[in-house]
């Protein structure tokens, strides 16, 4: 079972405005709220989508590429623990911008960033996979969709952090989820089960998938089958946090209406649209 491209490079523009309105109305103390990502405080959740509007534009616009890494990466984990410490070279230099500055940077960067991705062939090949999808090679349009769900899990941070309003509704919900349910082949890799088991996710309002067992692999799928092994049913505020990391594990099992064979559930806990 395969699922389609996602487009999503037309929802990048606006969904910049949405950030700039809500950044511009956050007072002093709120740029100092601390958010969802552990340790993180607002204006780093913002300095951080900075540098991924920078990063973005010099690796694919100027084919500018980051130093390579001291060490060879050998792994998943050692690309994670590599990017976790470009992440905290930046924030440590983005202590010298003042929220002001950040805003006004942004400004420049989110529109130039909005151009670029609307101008990319979505199905040419992207200058890096998406490992959290299991991917070793990625097209444009599933680099540009894994920035998407970047930048709007972002800003969930920084709404959830001052209490703005949710961005669950079209026309952002419905691309975050196609793109981000990628991740659940992953998450079952090492899960053994017979051919043609099937885990059934639902999230009301927003739409059904299958991740199934087929030829020695899971794969995901849009829709139901008739007779899922597990189902579960979760509401997008939960799929969001748990995906993003913005939910503990504990938490996430409450939330979660399982039914049939709950240990299938379990890889779901830990499916991660994120690199972490």
């Amino acid at each position: 079972m395969n699922q389609g491209p996602v487009p999503t490079a037309h929802l990048f523009a606006p969904l910049h405005v949405e950030l700039m309105a809500l950044l511009r109305g956050l007072s002093d103390e709120d740029w100092l709220r601390p958010t969802p990502v552990p340790e993180w405080r607002v204006r780093d959740v913002a300095a951080h989508l900075l540098d991924g509007d920078l990063r973005k534009l010099a690796v694919v616009r100027d084919a500018h590429f980051p130093p390579p890494p001291d060490d060879p990466l050998e792994g998943y984990e050692d690309l994670v623990r590599y990017l976790d410490g470009l992440n905290a070279q930046w924030l440590r230099a983005a202590e010298r911008l003042s929220p002001r500055l950040i805003v006004e940077l942004l400004d420049v960067t989110g529109p130039a960033v909005s151009a670029l991705v609307e101008s990319l062939d979505p199905h040419e090949p992207a200058p890096f996979a998406v490992a959290w999808a299991g991917e070793e090679a990625s097209p444009n349009w599933m680099d540009v969709g894994r920035d998407y769900t970047e930048r709007w899990h972002h800003q969930q941070q920084i709404r959830a952090a001052v209490g703005a309003r949710e961005l669950l509704v079209p026309p952002w919900i419905h691309p975050l989820m196609e793109l981000s349910v990628r991740a659940l082949p992953r998450a079952y890799a090492r899960l053994e089960a017979p051919g043609g088991t099937a885990v059934e996710l639902e999230i009301p309002g927003v739409g059904t998938w299958t991740v199934e067992r087929r030829e020695e692999a899971w794969s995901v799928a849009p829709g139901a089958v008739p007779a899922p092994d597990c189902a579960v049913v979760a509401d997008p505020a939960t799929v969001w946090r748990l995906l993003f990391n913005a939910l503990d594990v504990a938490a996430a099992r409450e939330r979660l209406q399982v039914t049939g064979d709950a240990a299938l559930a379990e890889p779901l806990l830990h499916a991660r649209a994120v690199m972490a």
